[in-house]
């Protein structure tokens, strides 16, 4: 396992001729359309987590498709918008995972990030208004890369899959090196089916412990 690796050296094996169509096709569609995340912030969930840095991987879909709320992590807004209903559930079952009854007075999990919770959605940008209006344009391709190489180049890293979208990526995870909670997606119409109750949180903590490294301040928002 080479622990020296950066993003860097993980993502220039995809200089492909897909990803800089994809690519010059979103500098396009800004020039029409309100695209996001701005661009300045379309990976921010790699600047913020380097490759060495990574505890857990956190898979989210496509970003939020309404004004100033994608900032390029999955489920994080910036601290001035309102929690989404994704996020609250989230923070809902953090709470009842740990007894507690924190109140969070945002919704930006940068804190999570740097702490190495690496928050991926597998789509990295959205057409304001249009929900999985990039999907099939190169991010699955991208996206499908980046966790095969956290699989082939870490070792037990936790994967915390939630719904449907994201429990397509098992594959991709190599189960002999790392370690894999699955649930229902957190949303409104999901999170009922099993998010709730799934207490990843904790459980998340006890695997890191157990692989002598520090947990995981869930609460450190």
């Amino acid at each position: 396992m080479n622990t020296s690796l950066t993003w860097k050296d993980i993502l220039s094996q995809e200089k492909k001729k897909y990803f800089f169509d994809m690519i010059n096709y979103i500098k396009k569609e800004r020039l029409k359309k309100i695209i996001y995340p701005s661009s300045k912030d379309m990976f921010n969930a790699f600047l913020l987590t380097s490759f060495d840095e990574i505890k857990v991987v956190i898979i989210g879909q496509d970003p939020y498709f309404s004004k100033n709320q994608a900032h390029g992590l999955a489920f994080s807004v910036p601290k001035n918008k309102n929690i989404p209903p994704s996020l609250k559930n989230i923070y809902k079952e953090l709470n009842n995972d740990f007894k507690k009854r924190y109140i969070f007075h945002h919704g930006c999990l940068e804190n999570w990030a740097k702490q190495g919770v690496f928050l991926l959605n597998t789509i990295l940008t959205v057409e304001s208004g249009k929900p999985k209006s990039h999907n099939n344009i190169g991010w699955e391709i991208f996206t499908n890369k980046v966790i095969s190489c956290i699989s082939q180049y870490k070792k037990s890293i936790v994967f915390l899959l939630w719904g449907g979208n994201a429990h397509k990526k098992y594959n991709l995870i190599d189960i002999n090196k790392h370690y894999i909670l699955k649930s229902s997606h957190p949303s409104p119409l999901s999170a009922n089916r099993g998010f709730f109750g799934c207490k990843h949180f904790s459980k998340t903590n006890k695997i890191l412990t157990k692989c002598k490294k520090k947990e995981i301040n869930w609460f450190d928002i």
